[in-house]
């Protein structure tokens, strides 16, 4: 949510812009309770709350009140019917309100702030014509939830993946994670690999050896770790280093063989070694570093949302 709110005070400098907020769901949806999408005075989009029929329905209200500043739910039939063209099979309602540089970008600004400094908040929209947005820092519920008449909803920081390893598999991982929004720091010890040229969009990038790094680490929230190192020399130092950090996520590239070796020669509590995912990724019969990345990337996702890594046609 930080580059979406990023986005949100650029444009609300310029011009108003509607924001568009699921607030509650029913049935089978394209997305959860607190996706978001605004509308700018331009007409353009950032977010989405599902696409098809259902967002344009929101696009054309949003344009209304662009105009009208009057806000409003708006109710997305997508159970099948001729008259609603949804195939989903659910409801979804969206709660449409403009939002101007100077009723809201402070807030805007407050929320960046406090994401960008690996806090979590949450905002409390009410229900009411009369009443603002406002933020909580201290209540920050585990999921959205509805309590008088307003949505309270938490915001956490973007998670970061430190990729330990710039070699082919580093490198395509470090793409395939930002996009799926992961703030992404590279390490390796070899100042021919990790380059700010060949990882443009790195948070950092570490060429160092990885023991000088720890205290760097210690204060990131949301912490995944990728080792997708040249070797288990390099596996070894960092899982020592890596063993007293607080870690969301860890995941080990390599055969079963070199994870066995890697595994009897460290001296690490059985619990910590437990925790490591390794062979890294998911199952898809990934050959080549981009599709590995792809793999890699799939299991945080499942882990950070507590998929399952089932093929979804099996629900059929």
């Amino acid at each position: 949510m930080l580059k979406f709110y990023q986005k949100l005070a650029k444009t609300l400098k310029q011009n108003p812009a509607v924001l568009a907020t699921v607030t509650s769901t029913k049935g089978s949806v394209p997305r959860e309770v607190g996706a978001k999408m605004f509308i700018s005075a331009e007409g353009k989009t950032c977010g989405t709350i599902g696409g098809g029929a259902g967002e344009a329905k929101v696009y054309q209200q949003a344009l209304e009140i662009l105009q009208t500043g009057e806000k409003k739910f708006v109710e997305i039939d997508l159970t099948g019917t001729p008259a609603t063209q949804g195939v989903c099979g659910g409801t979804m309602l969206v709660w449409l309100e403009r939002w101007t540089e100077t009723e809201n970008l402070h807030l805007v600004n407050q929320i960046i702030d406090i994401l960008t400094s690996g806090e979590s908040l949450a905002i409390v929209t009410p229900f009411n014509t009369d009443a603002q947005p406002y933020l909580e820092t201290a209540n920050t519920p585990s999921f959205p939830q509805l309590q008088n008449h307003a949505l309270i909803e938490t915001l956490l920081p973007p998670p970061t993946l430190l990729i330990i390893g710039a070699g082919h598999i580093g490198f395509y991982l470090a793409q395939v994670a930002k996009i799926a929004g992961f703030q992404i720091i590279i390490q390796d010890d070899r100042p021919d690999f990790a380059t700010p040229e060949r990882f443009p969009d790195a948070l950092q990038v570490l060429a160092q050896p990885i023991n000088s790094i720890p205290e760097k680490l210690e204060k990131i929230p949301n912490l995944c770790v990728a080792l997708v190192t040249r070797g288990y020399s390099q596996d070894l130092e960092a899982l020592e280093m890596l063993s007293n950090l607080q870690l969301q996520y860890i995941g080990m590239v390599g055969s079963e063989k070199r994870v066995k070796t890697v595994y009897k020669k460290l001296q690490l509590n059985p619990e910590f070694l437990q925790k490591i995912y390794a062979p890294i990724g998911l199952d898809i019969g990934a050959l080549t570093p981009e599709e590995i990345a792809v793999s890699i990337c799939a299991e945080l996702i499942k882990v950070r949302r507590g998929g399952t890594g089932n093929s979804l046609s099996g629900k059929m």
